[in-house]
């Protein structure tokens, strides 16, 4: 079965996105602490804002992403 293109609520897409926000800065710091706790492991200095990078990186496609299928 195939849903209607039924137009979404304007809050139900606000709550859909204040959920993407937390969503990507909770991806930011997961990041920052696996980086942290590799940099400890492997006595490296580098890993920490290598990984947090990594993880903006992907918080910004995934919240694009989301955006763009709330938009649709």
């Amino acid at each position: 079965m195939k849903e209607k293109n039924v137009p979404k609520k304007p809050l139900n897409k606000a709550l859909q996105l204040s959920g993407a926000g937390l969503q990507m800065g909770a991806t930011i710091y997961l990041g920052f602490l696996l980086g942290g706790w590799l940099d400890r492991k492997l006595e490296f200095t580098f890993l920490t804002e290598t990984i947090t990078l990594c993880a903006i990186f992907l918080a910004m496609y995934s919240l694009i992403k989301q955006a763009n299928r709330i938009n649709e």
